[in-house]
């Protein structure tokens, strides 16, 4: 996942705590606590953790198809 290293508004290094706190959260922790114990008290913080999506699996399937399309002409062409 690409994560920023720093928050976009105030320049904060969050890119360190995010695997923490994928961790503990997925243990059943309260995602608010889990911040509060890491340091992230800023909003703007916050907000870069919790809106952080993966992108790489949902680009992944259109790799595969667009690779897939190519080996099917190549097949044709030959």
């Amino acid at each position: 996942m690409l994560i920023p290293v720093r928050c976009f508004t105030c320049g904060n290094l969050i890119a360190d705590k995010l695997e923490d706190y994928q961790n503990r959260t997925k243990s059943g922790e309260e995602p608010a606590k889990v911040l509060n114990a890491l340091g992230i008290e800023r909003y703007c913080c916050r907000r870069m953790l919790l809106t952080s999506v993966e992108t790489i699996q949902q680009v992944i399937p259109f790799y595969e198809a667009i690779r897939r399309r190519h080996l099917e002409v190549q097949s044709e062409l030959e």
